[in-house]
């Protein structure tokens, strides 16, 4: 049965946690008598975040949950795409909406990191660093389309808003840029591209369900975060 938790869902392949769950699975309780050495990495989408926990050491990683972070409220879908959702108001109208909806950005993520953080530690992970992976890093005032650099501006808000949150909590973080991720990891971890993705592959067996892009690239980061 899924456990409930705002703000945060998650399947582990061991360790519960989670709001819902992202593919199947039982969730089963487990407390671990030491604490184990762990990083968290985190794709960045517009409103959530794919997270997946590498525990162990960079030499021998292993992935024990993967989750959905939510980085927007359900109950407010503009909070999804708020730049989206002010395009085409008035200069009076506009900014007061975009302004509510990024502090709702920052509320809603402020407490899913903190939820998901606390549920490692309650599992014996203590996190000791994380990883963004993001479409790009580009200044989305430098996109002259209106509706392409809306999306620039939300990738922005929700990358730094985990930024934030993950500097409050204290988590030192790198940010890879996905087109980038293999070769970073390659040079870093001194790896083939051909091992790291094998690597990759068993870590997403280790905790089931779906193992796509989003995931490999949160494990990714988690692992390199490891080094």
């Amino acid at each position: 049965m899924t456990q409930r938790v705002q703000c945060t869902r998650m399947l582990c392949c061991k360790f519960p946690v989670g709001r819902r769950d992202t593919g199947e699975g039982k969730l089963n309780v487990a407390k671990k008598e030491r604490t184990i050495q762990a990083a968290v990495g985190l794709r960045v989408k517009s409103g959530w975040a794919t997270a997946v926990l590498v525990v162990g050491s960079v030499n021998s990683p292993r992935a024990i949950s993967r989750s959905v972070v939510d980085l927007s409220d359900e109950g407010d879908p503009d909070s999804r795409q708020p730049y989206h959702a002010v395009m085409g108001l008035n200069e009076n109208d506009g900014p007061k909406l975009l302004k509510r909806l990024e502090k709702v950005v920052e509320r809603v993520t402020n407490k899913s990191v903190t939820d998901l953080l606390k549920d490692y530690r309650n599992t014996g992970s203590e996190v000791r660093a994380a990883g963004l992976v993001v479409g790009s890093t580009v200044d989305p005032s430098s996109i002259p389309n209106d509706h392409i650099r809306a999306h620039a501006l939300e990738g922005h808000l929700f990358r730094t808003a985990l930024e934030s949150a993950l500097h409050a909590s204290g988590l030192p973080f790198s940010v890879v840029v996905e087109r980038e991720a293999y070769s970073k990891a390659v040079g870093l971890l001194g790896r083939s591209s051909d091992d790291v993705k094998q690597v990759l592959s068993e870590l997403g067996r280790q905790v089931g369900g779906p193992w796509r892009s989003d995931e490999k690239m949160a494990a990714l980061v988690a692992w390199m975060a490891l080094a």
